[in-house]
């Protein structure tokens, strides 16, 4: 069993690789792996240990370890062909994996091996780590989850293809200057990525444009052919994801897109260099950036020619798959099992239906049969800016034939309305054509009538759904619509990121908590033993001192580990609410200095995010964010007392390192606007307690951890909605003074003595609806956050608290949520 040394004197906990640390090295094992890795670095990376640099250790060690990542991938690919058993297929524009050495290692078992075989030529495990960049692929939570989804399945050895982009620069980096975003290109690529397969064997056309004209079949029926005006190559690239122990380990297929002519080579010898790779250019910038810009025509047109490339790719790719394997593609559903994460690949619902009819020659009801049998949908949003629309204009000139197919699906959706007495509104809801305000087509519901079954991402979001955005075609089609609660692999989220508390679950509760989130129940006996609670404290202690070190390195400031660490990592938007944070902060900030005699809670008030290039709300909540920071932190009469940083360049790397350290979650969100929230779950894993309002899966984290361990305030989702309806809006005169006061301190520039009215907007914003309800929830949060002073004063239940949230979180394991979805959904056996 794993051990834990702790040293007294700077409160560090020093762990072992939880997994690995309790089995017995073998040294002939650890020298084939180190005569492996030299292999790698003389013959696949061409150089010598003498002159090797950090660079070339690490792709040598990844390479290495991919290497024993082969046999298992045939392996695993081979029994599910020859069992014949059902694929599943997660279509997705992000995948936000984060860093590959460390994940594929603990999976593998294999962390102290490798540690110490580098250690015999004299390198560091943990310095190759942060060599590694972060894969950008992805944004948020959206793309996270789509990665702990492809974790789970490899570990519940459910066969599967992620589908997605290969991204060359992904989403942007940020950069931080006078306080401000600014958006650089992320070039994780540019060094290459060792742990990828390019499948240069693998490539499918992908159209766009041109006209779809009407032919005669052979048959004698009516047909139809798409000639499109530009075809593009998508080539395929493969990474293995391994699931746990290694036992299984499925694909993640990314697309790139590539020019049919790569150069126009007259035009290049006439001079016009630049003109001869107009066209290349323009075809590979579909897998150039993740969500670029789209407040133009052309960006627009751009993330539609993303969304259908990879969508087109994939449903050519798992249909030749089938074809190979099976044969009759009229036995698809039997065999696939297709998941649309979110309303990006929803063009899948006409594409497979073009590819069945014009391609493969189905009669259109067999296609529609097999297209509603296999096609689900997870809908993560009820935004209706997040619910894509797009121009008939558009799709009539980018993709000619879908705009037809999508016309005659939805009239025969419609077409029963028709009969009798027509109701014009119900009529105008159901329509896959929104005709208010032009003509636009809702992919929302189009996946949702394409589907077999459409799901919501945690209960009172799915509860939502069926009372807002899909209530009419709820009450058509009243059993598609479930609930699958989103959940987290455990396996990075608490064993890989979190070592020292994880070392500590093992001793105590044996090594069974590493295969069943479920023995974390274990915990609950020790919850008020004292003993426990020092262990626990103290290796939050060396986690705080570690991000402590972080944000030295990141900011220059000092923190200290001692102060409550108060956290709010997410997507800077104004719904998540980091402007009801910052206005707190701002009022603790005016509370101290009027009574700086006062006992008052040490806090460290940690944010990270970045926000869409083109959201200028967002990104002045960033600015204002960093003003208050530099004026409370330079402020000596709350030195001690008060810090507020904003950490830069948010990605998985730094939440590895933020969610072990954090002792409060901030989840804050508009109620009934948050789908579900997986930050939420990974935090309270390790140990944070959560404040919040009851939206997303807070509901469900309340009911796990009890009510007495979570701080919750504010509207609710039904009074936030009633207040909306409502024409009478609360008046500034009715704020409370300390929430008027707050506000007054950024009206008269005290953040900002510059540029005094810098922060107009958002203050005008509050003053003229406040859509998102901050100054109606101030004083509630207020109050609660001096609840969670109350209880930080008192150790002994703050640590029995935090102790019961990491106990009774089993629940969000992402393995749950997968079985959920292969029983339930997909239908396929998992282990």
């Amino acid at each position: 069993m794993a051990t834990l040394e702790f040293d007294d004197r700077s409160s560090s906990v020093v762990p072992k690789d939880i997994v690995t640390a309790a089995l017995p090295i073998d040294e002939s094992a650890v020298l084939v792996l180190r005569n492996a890795i030299l292999a790698k670095l003389t013959y696949a990376v061409g150089t010598t240990p003498a002159h090797a640099k950090d660079r070339d250790w690490f792709v040598a060690t990844a390479l290495a370890v991919r290497d024993r990542i082969v046999d298992r991938w045939a392996s695993s690919h081979g029994a599910d062909g020859q069992a014949g058993r059902k694929h599943v297929y997660y279509l997705s524009l992000e995948f936000l994996i984060g860093r590959l050495l460390s994940d594929t290692l603990h999976n593998l078992r294999l962390t102290e091996p490798v540690r110490e075989a580098l250690a015999g030529l004299g390198v560091d495990l943990d310095e190759l780590r942060s060599i590694e960049p972060d894969a950008a692929l992805g944004n948020g939570g959206l793309g996270r989850l789509a990665a702990c989804f492809m974790e789970s399945m490899a570990s519940l050895e459910v066969p599967a293809y992620g589908y997605g982009i290969r991204y060359e620069h992904g989403l942007f980096r940020q950069i931080i200057l006078d306080g401000r975003q600014y958006e650089q290109p992320e070039d994780w690529l540019c060094q290459g990525n060792p742990w990828e397969f390019e499948r240069s064997d693998v490539i499918h056309p992908v159209g766009f444009g041109g006209t779809s004209e009407e032919v005669q079949a052979p048959d004698g029926s009516r047909a139809f052919v798409w000639i499109p005006a530009e075809t593009v190559q998508a080539v395929a690239y493969d990474t293995p994801i391994v699931g746990w122990r290694g036992r299984h380990v499925n694909a993640l297929r990314l697309w790139s897109a590539r020019a049919t002519e790569c150069l126009l080579l007259d035009a290049f010898n006439m001079g016009d260099h630049v003109g001869a790779l107009a066209s290349r250019t323009r075809v590979e910038a579909i897998s150039r950036v993740l969500y670029p810009g789209d407040t133009t025509d052309a960006g627009r047109e751009l993330r539609l020619r993303q969304e259908f490339f990879f969508t087109s790719a994939s449903l050519q790719d798992l249909l030749a798959r089938h074809i190979r394997l099976h044969g009759d593609l009229a036995t698809l559903p039997d065999y696939a099992a297709l998941q649309l994460n979110d309303t990006h690949p929803a063009i899948a619902v006409a594409e497979l239906m073009r590819l069945l009819i014009d391609e493969h020659r189905f009669h259109w009801e067999d296609a529609w049969a097999i297209t509603t049998k296999t096609l689900n949908y997870t809908n993560h949003t009820l935004l209706p800016e997040a619910l894509e629309r797009w121009p008939v204009s558009l799709l009539e000139r980018v993709l000619p034939r879908h705009l037809q197919i999508i016309y005659q699906i939805n009239w025969l959706h419609l077409e029963p309305l028709t009969r009798g007495e027509i109701d014009v509104d119900l009529v105008k809801s159901l329509s896959v054509i929104d005709e208010s305000g032009g003509r636009y087509v809702r992919m929302g519901h189009l996946a949702f009538i394409g589907a077999n079954k459409v799901n919501g991402v945690s209960a009172l979001h799915t509860q939502l759904m069926r009372q807002t955005v899909f209530r009419d075609l709820h009450a058509v089609y009243p059993t598609r619509i479930v609930n699958k609660t989103n959940g987290i692999t455990f396996r990075r989220w608490l064993h890989q990121a979190n070592p020292r508390l994880s070392a500590l679950l093992v001793d105590e509760l044996g090594e069974e908590v590493l295969d069943q989130p479920d023995a974390l129940l274990g915990l609950e006996k020790l919850a008020d033993d004292q003993a426990f609670q020092n262990l626990f404290r103290k290796q939050r202690a060396a986690a705080k001192a570690d991000l402590a070190k972080v944000v030295a390195e990141l900011l220059g400031e000092t923190i200290s580990p001692d102060a409550l660490f108060d956290v709010q990592i997410k997507r800077i938007h104004e719904y998540k609410r980091q402007l009801l944070n910052i206005l707190e902060a701002i009022a603790l900030y005016s509370a101290i200095r009027a009574e700086p005699e006062r006992h008052w809670v040490p806090r460290v008030k940690i944010l990270a995010g970045k926000a869409a290039a083109s959201y200028h709300q967002a990104k002045l909540i960033i600015k204002l964010a960093n003003d208050v920071a530099k004026v409370i932190n330079s402020d000596p009469l709350v030195a001690g007392r008060l810090k507020v940083v904003f950490l830069p360049n948010y990605n998985v790397s730094l939440a590895e390192a933020i969610v072990p350290a954090a002792d409060l979650s901030e989840q804050i969100s508009t109620a009934g606007m948050e789908a579900s929230g997986t930050g939420n779950m990974k935090l309270a894993l390790n140990g944070a307690l959560t404040i919040g309002t009851l939206d997303g899966a807070n509901v469900e984290i309340r009911e796990c951890v009890g009510a007495e361990n979570i701080f919750i305030f504010g509207l609710t989702a039904q009074e936030v909605e009633a207040r909306r309806r409502s024409t009478a809006h609360q008046e500034p005169d009715a704020w409370s003074a300390r929430l008027r006061g707050a506000l007054e301190l950024i009206r008269v520039g005290t953040f900002s003595p510059d540029e005094p009215h810098r922060f107009d907007p958002l203050l005008h914003a509050l003053a003229v609806d406040d859509l998102f309800m901050v100054t109606a929830d101030f004083d509630a949060y207020w109050a609660a956050q001096r609840q969670v002073d109350d209880l930080w004063q008192s150790p002994s239940a703050w640590w029995r608290a935090s102790i019961l949230n990491t106990a009774r979180v089993a629940w969000f394991s992402s393995d749950r949520t997968i079985r959920e979805y292969a029983e339930e959904i997909w239908r396929v056996p998992v282990q």
